[in-house]
């Protein structure tokens, strides 16, 4: 699928950060537009391809876009912190590990149909590279499970709250939620549902089917309300994932380069060797953790046991980019 003409004209007009606009508006708007549970397996599919335009660009001729990434998108790490500072009396933040922009129809829906108030829907930056350690850290946690019963610490970012991160049920994670003011609530879904639907014969279509079945049931909104009592909440994440599965296979060279350099992954840490090829299939980017080689756009290879069919931690929109949805009731 090409891109439209005014949206590249757009993407090459102006300043990096112009573009960056320009995408992440894109990619939201095409993510976002309402779903129906009956079709929503064929349309995400429809939509994720759609937002593939734009890796394409990224990756063939905008590549350089890249290393301003960090400077030109707010990273959700900072945005939160910014949205903590505000003087709202009882505030809390649900982090669902691993959702995209895919799933924010269901959200968008969800909140309207169950008398929630919107204050504001955008995306923003994962940490680079797209990793749930990494965007701990730059809240100031150590690690994810730190957060489990109330171990958030005096260090992080979000001060003062009580912190929880489990993979339970929605009723029982309501059960958890008490009347203190303030609440960080770190879910491991949906990104334990990708690393089990990441093999052959599973992928996106499964785990489309799931957030559906999650996302509009009952118990997560009621969970939802919970924390949303008393409360301005923001639903995000910590990263997205790519949907490897459908993506065009890297032969010859480049296929051996990226198995040789990241095997069945997407990064790898430290001062990497990018390859002699034009344009680039992987990119070397610093950011605050450190030097990192990331896979570039969607290519796929093989590797031992199958490269997975959902994953993250590369350069590609679907897994760098978090949905930021503000809600009252």
């Amino acid at each position: 699928m090409a891109l439209h003409p005014e949206i590249l004209k757009e993407l090459t007009k102006g300043s990096a950060a112009d573009a960056w606009g320009v995408i992440v508006k894109s990619a939201t708007e095409i993510a976002s537009k309402p779903l129906a549970v009956g079709n929503a397996p064929s349309e995400v599919i429809k939509r994720d391809r759609e937002i593939g335009a734009l890796d394409n660009f990224l990756s063939a001729s905008g590549w350089d876009l890249w290393s301003s990434f960090g400077d030109s998108v707010e990273r959700t790490s900072d945005r939160l912190a910014r949205w903590w500072a505000e003087p709202y009396s009882a505030k809390a933040v649900l982090i669902l590990d691993g959702l995209s922009l895919r799933e924010l129809p269901w959200l968008l829906q969800g909140a309207k149909e169950r008398g929630f108030k919107l204050h504001e829907v955008s995306a923003n930056a994962s940490e680079l590279p797209g990793e749930t350690n990494e965007f701990a850290r730059a809240l100031g946690f150590g690690s994810r499970s730190q957060l489990q019963n109330n171990g958030g610490g005096l260090a992080h970012r979000l001060q003062p709250a009580q912190t929880e991160s489990l993979d339970m049920p929605w009723k029982d994670c309501e059960g958890l939620v008490n009347g203190a003011p303030n609440w960080v609530f770190w879910h491991h879904w949906p990104d334990s549902k990708i690393h089990d639907a990441a093999v052959a014969g599973q992928g996106l279509d499964t785990l489309t089917k799931d957030a559906a079945d999650q996302l509009t049931s009952d118990d997560f909104w009621s969970f939802v309300e919970r924390l949303a009592t008393g409360r301005r909440l923001v639903i995000t994440s910590d990263h997205g994932y790519a949907a490897t599965g459908y993506f065009p296979d890297a032969e010859g060279d480049v296929g051996q380069h990226l198995k040789k350099t990241f095997s069945s992954g997407r990064s790898v840490a430290g001062a990497g060797e990018a390859g002699p090829f034009v344009p680039p299939v992987a990119l070397q980017l610093n950011s605050p953790h450190g030097a990192h080689l990331l896979a570039l756009g969607r290519r796929k290879w093989k590797s031992q046991g199958g490269y997975p069919t959902l994953t993250h931690g590369g350069l590609s929109l679907l897994e760098v980019l978090s949905p930021f949805v503000e809600v009252t009731k």
